[in-house]
């Protein structure tokens, strides 16, 4: 009957005829499913499922047990025995078909179900991560004991409520979890990943992803949801620190020149609202620093800084910004400043307690500082402008000697009239040929071969002698001039390598990089003009880097899309300078295509004191390696922080502890001393 009723519909019939030939064939051949008469020679059906259940092939094999009994007590007793459904007899055969195939179904979904968790367990443990499994319709939770062991917790310390878990979520991320979890329940996400805080035995807060899917029914209700939990504590710190670092200085953690801007900014919009609100900035330079820094040392000149900045900080109050703007140069935001006679008093307290000496490397040094202080008043609209003003002034305060502070007023031209003959001067500089180009060369970190060199720009001054940029970019960017010194400066690096690699054919793989300004990123001849000297020059275009600041890529998203992939496409490598400084690092790595990374110095030159910036370092180190970027980094100054660098597996270093930047001669000495060490242009990596 039984063949007749399922073979013909497509069912594999193999019978037995007594229960013993049954457990030998579950043994030997498990089936799919299993379909017993009560009643059989030997043992009954119930005793073959209850013998089946113990076999380990047996287990998980569905069993349904035929019978004319109808009584309860039957009925009970083949659920009891193991059995997996129950039919009457006469059996429905048509009836059985669908119960059988539904069944199977099930049967299939559970064994699927099992090895995908099983696979899932094991990934998880390679991964560390810990388990969780929630039965929503028995309300229970399980919880690995890796999961317990991420918080520190004993079994009995968390239970299987999921209450329990909530209660230890940070309270900012208790609502965002409770929505994704809710939103992924009731079908509207397709899976949850959400990260949040949660209290650890210690009292710590530590940093998870939590991923989870959900089992549904028939009827798309969740009852079930598994997943894993990952400690992301150590990222989120190294995330929060390149946050941090981009509105904070490295060296004394104050704030730095963008997180000043927009407080003034926000200090200037205050004002427009509240007609009696007065506030000042003022810039201070320390005199006689470069001369400190210089004879005892940088490590020497950095104590000097920070000890400044806390000398300041303690005659602020918590409402005022305190920020290090440069090398020596701090500016303050006076929130509410009240009368200037009391403004006046307070900078020479805080010059005074500046001036006080200190004990640098075992010998007292003093040094003092010269201010200047802008008053807000109505014209100002740009917090530029302000701190402008507040840097003329502090200029007038220099010229009248040490120790001094000046209030700007609107009869200070002749720090107009300076940067007017600047503006003057630079502008005939191209043209006078007295823009030159130093180089800084970039050398493997394996074997300190080298493999490219920056083009570095120096004014050679008829009066000032060899200027570095920071004496004339501000007006070169101001004047607009910095358009047609970067066209110059781009001409000059590929003419001056295709002058070196016709003389020295054994350069390899030689490359030179070059900064572009963000005024000229943006600028629409940019790639025409880098095809030009290319052509001119017959370089590859390989051997050009061109290196852009993150401060070039905040305005314009798509205008700068569209550069880098012209540029790709005419092969030339691009590069982000100064990496973690700026304001969305990784977001601009997602956005944008670049071929390597250079760690910003600020980083490079605390790596071998500084466990954050190791930390730090290593993480770009890992996340330029896994996207397959080369890694430059800037700022290698001393041989600890060149050995750190090799032991974070960093590729290329460029820095005093190799080269200072160097003339065109000087650089092309150089390369011929080396010769004999130059790679291989089939071999070397190229940054």
């Amino acid at each position: 009957m039984a063949k007749m009723g399922l073979a013909e519909h497509g069912f594999l019939i193999r019978s037995v005829t007594s229960g013993d030939a049954a457990i030998a064939a579950v043994e030997t051949a498990p089936p799919d499913v299993i379909l017993l008469d009560v009643l059989m020679p030997g043992m009954n059906g119930f005793e073959v499922c209850r013998r089946v259940r113990t076999l380990p092939t047996g287990r998980q094999i569905p069993i349904v047990i035929a019978t004319g009994l109808d009584d309860s007590e039957s009925i009970e007793r083949a659920y009891s025995d193991g059995a997996t459904a129950f039919v009457n007899k006469p059996i429905n055969w048509p009836l059985l078909r669908h119960q059988l195939r539904c069944i199977l179904r099930a049967s299939g979904d559970r064994a699927r179900l099992a090895e995908s968790e099983e696979r899932y367990a094991l990934a998880a443990a390679g991964a560390n991560d810990g388990l969780w499994d929630w039965n929503i319709s028995e309300q229970r939770v399980y919880f690995s004991p890796r999961w317990r062991e991420q918080l520190k917790l004993r079994e009995s310390e968390i239970g299987e409520q999921m209450d329990a878990w909530l209660a230890r979520i940070h309270p900012d991320d208790q609502l965002g979890f409770r929505n994704e979890l809710n939103a992924h329940l009731a079908g509207d996400i397709p899976k949850l990943e959400v990260e949040y805080r949660i209290l650890d035995r210690d009292g710590d807060y530590r940093w998870m992803l939590c991923r989870a899917l959900a089992i549904r029914d028939e009827d798309g209700q969740a009852y079930r949801i598994a997943g894993s939990q990952t400690d992301i504590t150590e990222r989120k710190q190294a995330e929060e620190r390149l946050a941090h670092d981009a509105l904070h200085d490295a060296l004394t953690g104050l704030a730095n020149r963008k997180l000043l801007l927009e407080r003034i900014t926000h200090s200037i919009k205050l004002a427009q609202r509240r007609h009696h609100y007065r506030f000042a900035v003022a810039v201070l330079d320390l005199d006689r620093f470069k001369c400190i820094n210089e004879s005892l040392g940088h490590r020497a000149g950095d104590s000097l800084i920070r000890r400044v900045a806390e000398r300041i900080g303690g005659h602020l109050r918590a409402s005022d910004t305190l920020a290090r703007i440069g090398g020596d140069e701090f500016a303050i935001l006076f929130d509410d400043s009240g009368e200037v006679a009391d403004l006046d008093r307070l900078v020479s307290r805080i010059q005074r307690e500046i001036a006080q000496p200190s004990v640098l490397v075992n010998q007292e040094v003093a040094t003092s500082a010269s201010a200047g202080i802008a008053l807000h008043a109505p014209h100002y609209e740009r917090a530029e402008d302000m701190l402008r003003d507040a840097e003329i002034a502090m200029y007038h305060a220099k010229g009248k000697g040490r120790n001094q502070h000046v209030v700007f007023d609107n009869g200070m031209h002749d720090e107009v009239s300076s940067l007017l003959e600047m503006e003057v001067a630079l502008r005939a500089a191209v043209p006078r040929q007295e823009l030159v180009l130093y180089y800084q060369p970039i050398s493997r970190l394996d074997d300190d071969r080298i493999v490219g060199l920056e083009a570095l720009l120096r004014w050679q001054h008829p009066q000032r002698g060899l200027l570095n940029p920071d004496a004339f970019l501000r007006v070169a960017e101001e004047s607009g001039l910095i358009i047609a010194i970067g066209q110059w400066t781009l001409r000059e690096a590929t003419r001056q390598l295709a002058g070196w690699l016709a003389a020295l054919p054994q350069l390899g793989d030689l490359f030179v990089s070059v900064n572009v300004s963000n005024a000229q990123f943006v600028h629409p001849d940019l790639v025409a003009q880098v095809k030009g000297a290319l052509q001119r020059t017959g370089l590859e275009p390989g051997r050009l880097k061109l290196e852009v600041t993150e401060t070039a890529l905040i305005d314009g998203t798509q205008q700068a899309t569209a550069v880098l992939e012209q540029l790709r496409a005419c092969g030339v490598a691009t590069a982000i300078d100064d990496f973690g400084s700026g304001y969305c690092s990784f977001n601009y790595l997602h956005r944008f295509s670049f071929d390597s990374l250079k760690i910003d110095k600020a980083f490079t030159q605390t790596i071998d004191r500084d466990p954050k910036s190791r930390e730090i370092v290593r993480a770009i180190v890992g996340l330029a390696h896994s996207l397959e970027l080369g890694i430059i980094a800037e700022g290698a100054e001393t041989t600890a922080a060149v050995q750190c660098l090799r032991e974070l597996g960093c590729d290329f270093q460029q820095g005093f502890a190799f080269s200072r930047p160097l003339s065109a001669d000087a650089v092309e000495d150089l390369l011929r001393s080396r010769l004999p060490q130059l790679p291989d242009a089939r071999h070397v990596r190229h940054p």
